[in-house]
């Protein structure tokens, strides 16, 4: 894990620091402390398989640190405490369980969780673990994703990267807003079901920028609706030439331009925010690490808040 946190050392006072030199690793969930960023690698991509799509998301977590690396630390308090990888050794659904139990504690200590994937199987995890620390409160779901990934689970086939907001929906009301939602990516059948939960989205055709105040106001509604906010980021809501390295490209997918950039850090600014993840970067099909680069800068944003 050392030889992944590394990048060019300026000095060691706190004026010169970058992300590698603040991180810790760690085994213990006791020494998590409030507002401290906690993260884990979600090395599995077993739903992505089982989806029919392009395997090779579980080796995304390294690629990840490594390009996290080199950011500068722009807040004094800053805390990254890394908690290594969860592996799919057990298959899918025991190793969600055993993730969500990881992020439970992590919730429970007040910490800030953050998930490198892997597949977006990372969403139900993620959630449940979120859900099993905070009971009774309403949880809010941002997903930026070209995708609704509400897919009924086949019985002879199990969970997938395509059925987590339908597992969500089946634990009771789900409370989602679905961001860059392609109408070429999903069938009419999947558009009913988001319907049926009372799923909200914005299309890809709407993210820009004269459109902002509309898409602030669903942001807005759906954060104030909740008690607390995780967000969620599949990659494959970009556009394949800048986000190439995905499981399925979207070859008309959004840009990470002013107008997205500005949506996305609206709501990185609320206080509701304590858990992100980044999943379906799929390194065996990225070309120059530009899908990485992405998605640690979406990451590091978040840092920068």
């Amino acid at each position: 894990m050392n030889m992944i946190w590394q990048g060019r050392h300026d000095g060691d006072d706190p004026l010169y620091h970058r992300l590698f030199q603040r991180v810790s690793l760690e085994t213990d969930y006791e020494a998590i402390l409030p507002k401290d960023f906690v993260l884990h690698g979600f090395a599995v991509d077993e739903g992505v398989q089982r989806n029919k799509g392009r395997v090779g998301a579980k080796h995304a977590p390294d690629v990840l640190r490594r390009n996290l690396s080199n950011f500068p630390v722009v807040s004094p308090d800053f805390v990254l405490r890394d908690f290594g990888d969860i592996s799919d050794k057990k298959g899918l659904e025991p190793t969600q369980r055993d993730f969500a139990d990881k992020v439970t504690k992590v919730i429970q200590q007040k910490g800030k969780s953050l998930v490198l994937g892997g597949g977006h199987e990372v969403t139900f995890a993620h959630y449940s673990g979120i859900r099993n620390a905070c009971p009774g409160q309403n949880i809010a779901i941002i997903n930026i994703d070209a995708h609704f990934d509400n897919r009924e689970i086949d019985p002879h086939v199990g969970s997938t990267s395509g059925t987590g907001f339908w597992q969500i929906a089946q634990q009771g009301n789900i409370n989602s807003l679905h961001i860059g939602i392609q109408r070429n990516s999903n069938t009419l059948k999947l558009f009913d079901t988001a319907h049926e939960f009372g799923m909200k989205y914005i299309l890809a055709d709407e993210i820009f920028f004269e459109n902002l105040p509309s898409v602030y106001q669903k942001i807005d509604e759906t954060i104030a609706s909740a008690d607390v906010l995780y967000l969620t980021i599949c990659m494959d809501v970009f556009n394949a030439a800048i986000a190439p390295g995905v499981s399925a490209p979207s070859y008309n997918g959004i840009l990470a331009d002013a107008a997205f950039m500005h949506l996305y850090r609206h709501i990185l600014k609320s206080q509701k925010l304590i858990a992100l993840d980044v999943a379906e970067v799929n390194p065996s099909l990225d070309i120059q690490e530009r899908t990485a680069r992405l998605a640690a800068s979406l990451v590091n944003e978040w840092f920068m808040v």
